[in-house]
């Protein structure tokens, strides 16, 4: 008898926590001013599935958060500034936002072979005297890891600071497992996880992932881009399985930026409980621990001297950046384009606005070109990318699908004037969600050397898709309504 009273309340009382909670949700929405398409998206989930849903929304749902368990936003810090009457719209745009403006005096080279990027790291790693800073989304344990964590263990054994940065969803077999950092740790290095997910995981966001790249050598030089660390971005011989991606280093003033996130991505996963360089009105100490890790703040108080004459404005994006900045400059940089707009991405799953700006940009005359894989290594982006695809092909213009391995490489031409490379694909997740990290470059021997690279990338590619049938057009049409949690 006792047992049949409490099951009608319990049935009404998980009904009425469900309609809580989905009220919640739906309150969250709207304040949030979300874009229709993410509302509907998200409702049709929560309707389908509700008991599903509403958990999932919590927890993947938010991406500019701010409150006592998050990374604070912060700004960079301006150095060397390039004249307003000089800077390209772009850099208007991104300093409008509070991004600092595009530094001259920088010396760069890029790498777009995974043995020349390997032979740089390394040879990076050895020449360092002072520190070793290096931030990675993925670090496997395999033969190429294992180089790399020898030589990091030879430089701390040096009495060298080394401190390794690894997203704990992106590297989650080493952060389950992370016997390989034995050695390392015991030679004096730290090795930190960004957003530990096992640890508190409702309190991690496991949706906000840090994804960004950044190798940092004796505060002077960076190796950034879209390689992670694992064999399947570089190694020390050519191997035909090997990704195609870049990795490009700079040197000048442009690294202290690189310094500077890496300064607060270090200081939140770490544990430091600084408060330095947080946006005004949103100072907090941080106090998230992290197994094996000091508490040593990383200084800023050295500008990098010049090196060149190359012209890059760093700019990063993600859930500790007020607004947008990034996307806006690309939409701006779209609709300012009078040329061509070449884009390299491995996951093509883009914001409504911006697959318009490409489309309109296309009918004003304006050589734009998508350059991406065959085949991506996710099957779901795979899927869900081939609506875009086909509209914009439609709408005449050029998708060239790459045919050698993988093509994970980012990078955008915006006419002879500007070219974007760094760690963020086109998609939600990268330009919405993750936190990321891209230079623009306005000078033109980098424009050049990326444009020889992409017009290679265009003679390996097949420019057409394979005709879709009824079936497979509803389909693909149907996973739009998934694009924006991509």
């Amino acid at each position: 008898m006792h047992i049949e009273w409490l099951r009608p309340t319990f049935s009404y009382t998980f009904l009425i926590v469900g309609e809580i909670l989905f009220l919640l949700a739906l309150l969250h929405m709207v304040y949030q001013r979300r874009t229709p398409t993410s509302m509907i998206s998200w409702l049709l989930a929560i309707i389908l599935l509700p008991y599903l849903a509403v958990p999932l929304y919590f927890i993947l749902g938010s991406r500019k958060r701010v409150n006592s368990k998050t990374k604070s936003m912060f700004s960079l810090r301006s150095v060397k500034d390039l004249p307003l009457a000089e800077a390209n719209p772009i850099d208007r745009v991104l300093r409008g936002n509070g991004i600092p403006g595009t530094t001259r005096g920088n010396r760069f080279e890029l790498y777009a072979d995974g043995v020349l990027a390997y032979t740089a790291l390394m040879r990076e790693i050895d020449k360092a005297r002072e520190c070793i800073f290096i931030s990675t989304y993925i670090f496997n344990n395999d033969e190429v890891t294992s180089q790399i964590i020898k030589a990091l263990i030879r430089k701390a054994e040096e009495g060298i600071t080394v401190n390794l940065l690894l997203d704990s969803l992106g590297s989650f077999p080493l952060y389950c497992f992370q016997h390989p950092f034995k050695k390392l740790r015991q030679a004096g290095a730290t090795v930190s996880f960004f957003m530990p997910i096992l640890q508190m995981p409702l309190r991690n966001y496991i949706n906000l992932r840090n994804h960004r790249k950044i190798f940092l050598f004796d505060r002077r030089i960076v190796l950034t881009g879209g390689m992670n660390l694992s064999a399947e971005y570089l190694g020390p011989l050519p191997d035909p399985r090997r990704w195609n991606d870049l990795l490009f280093l700079i040197e000048g003033p442009a690294v202290f930026h690189y310094l500077d996130i890496f300064a607060s991505d270090w200081a939140y996963a770490s544990g430091h409980p600084g408060t330095r360089n947080t946006r005004p009105g949103k100072r907090r100490k941080v106090k998230t621990p992290a197994m094996g890790c000091n508490t040593t703040p990383i200084a800023l108080d050295t500008v990098p001297p010049d090196y060149g004459d190359t012209e890059i404005q760093v700019v990063p994006s993600g859930p500790d950046i007020d607004g947008d900045a990034l996307f806006e400059a690309l939409i701006c940089a779209i609709y300012n384009a009078t040329e061509r707009i070449w884009i390299v991405t491995p996951y093509f799953v883009p914001a409504t606005s911006l697959q318009q700006a490409l489309i309109i940009a296309h009918h004003k005359g304006v050589d734009v070109k998508l350059i991406t894989p065959y085949e991506s290594n996710h099957f779901l982006a795979n899927v869900v990318r081939s609506s875009y695809m086909r509209e914009l092909m439609e709408a005449g213009v050029e998708v060239a699908l790459y045919k050698g391995p993988l093509l994970h490489a980012k990078a955008i031409l915006f006419d002879d004037s500007s070219a974007m490379l760094g760690s963020v694909n086109i998609d939600n997740r990268s330009l919405l969600l993750n936190y990321e990290v891209v230079s623009f470059a306005y000078s033109d021997s980098i424009i050049s050397a990326v444009s020889g690279w992409m017009e290679k990338l265009l003679q390996d590619s097949q420019h057409e898709m394979k005709p879709a049938g009824t079936m497979q057009r509803l389909a693909e049409n149907l996973m739009r309504i998934i694009a924006p949690q991509l």
